[in-house]
């Protein structure tokens, strides 16, 4: 489709013209921009990898390796070509070649891009977990998924009809079109996604988590265990794992038992326990509105959805204002569980799987 420009004093007709002819080369150009701006052709996503062939007996690379808001792996190939090549091909081996990668495998991943592109200085781990919005890795929860886009300046017939065929059976690859024009000097480019329409694409991620939920509920290895709690006189039945630990430090705590004590239990997890804020703050709009402020003086992100900071849910000790981490899990949770348990005979703590 023409593109034009509308001036003062008419229409312009900007010519086409391809990446070749603009001297736009696909590695040293092409890829370059877009792994410092992925959101143009993958919107929320987290480049992780450039090149990357972390695998035995290939000598294939994946031009940019990055993760989305769900912690899914996104496999991203790039062609400056006018048919795309086969690329479809290229990304299904790719995607299966990193499909068990965990998050340690990721981090180590992210940590090369860094010195080789030289940002040695940056925390791979807290960059990835403040993309996900993590509190620590879930690898319950990581790469459960693999989505794959393809970036070209044009795509056959063949590769379309391929495409739309894999996506069919719950495969997400996404087609995004770069046409290139050019306008006194400049190059400009259309960037528009093809495979799925933008229409559509709503409709098919309900339809295609409809069926993943489905798969998950007859194959998931995930651990759903609800349990019963016990502190002293006071029993909770069906608590969520995150909940139980909750309720359980927070009972604590109006036992007499100061946060940090309970902190400093759990010297081996690498991320905060309690979030805490100076003063006794009146509610929970009191509590975000402080944590923000605090969090931003520190150059970092106050992410509530990492706390149990809602009314009733805040604890109030020491002229300090605490929300408990809600980010718990795996061998982490029973392992928390089982100290509090020991440290604390004297409250009678007890939890079992809710029968």
């Amino acid at each position: 489709m023409p593109i034009y420009e509308f001036g003062q004093t008419g229409i312009t007709l900007l010519s086409e013209t391809t990446f070749g002819q603009a001297g736009v080369h696909e590695r040293r150009d092409l890829q370059r921009l877009l792994r410092e701006h992925v959101e143009v052709i993958a919107p929320d996503t987290f480049v992780i990898a450039e090149e990357f062939g972390g695998w035995d007996e290939s000598h294939r690379r994946i031009d940019l390796l990055a993760i989305d808001k769900d912690a899914n792996l996104v496999v991203i190939e790039l062609k400056r070509t006018e048919d795309g090549g086969h690329m479809e091909l290229q990304s299904l081996r790719y995607a299966a070649m990193v499909s068990a990668m965990t998050f340690d495998k990721a981090l180590d991943a992210y940590g090369q891009y860094l010195k080789q592109h030289g940002k040695e200085d940056e925390d791979p781990r807290a960059a990835i977990l403040d993309f996900l919005e993590w509190d620590e890795p879930n690898d319950d929860l990581f790469a459960q998924d693999v989505r794959i886009v393809l970036a070209s300046a044009e795509f056959s017939k063949e590769l379309t009809s391929s495409v739309l065929w894999l996506n069919d059976r719950q495969l997400d690859i996404r087609c995004v079109r770069l046409k290139p024009y050019t306008l006194d000097g400049r190059l400009l480019v259309d960037v528009q996604q093809i495979i799925p329409l933008p229409d559509t694409v709503d409709y098919q991620i309900q339809i295609r988590e409809k069926s993943q939920k489905e798969r998950e509920a007859r194959t998931s290895n995930i651990d759903f265990t609800r349990f019963d709690i016990q502190i002293g006189e006071e029993r909770l039945k069906g608590e969520w794992k995150r909940n139980a630990i909750f309720l359980i430090c927070k009972k604590l705590c109006e036992r007499g038992i100061a946060p940090e004590e309970i902190t400093a239990l759990f010297d081996w997890r690498p991320s905060r326990v309690w979030y805490a804020v100076d003063g006794t703050v009146a509610d929970a709009a009191e509590f975000l509105n402080r944590a923000s402020e605090k969090a931003t003086s520190n150059g970092t992100v106050y992410s509530a959805r990492r706390w149990f900071g809602e009314d009733g849910e805040l604890v109030r000790a020491n002229g300090k204002t605490y929300a408990f981490s809600n980010q718990w899990g795996g061998e982490s949770w029973h392992r928390a569980m089982n100290i509090l348990k020991e440290k604390y005979q004297r409250f009678g703590i007890d939890f079992t799987p809710t029968s």
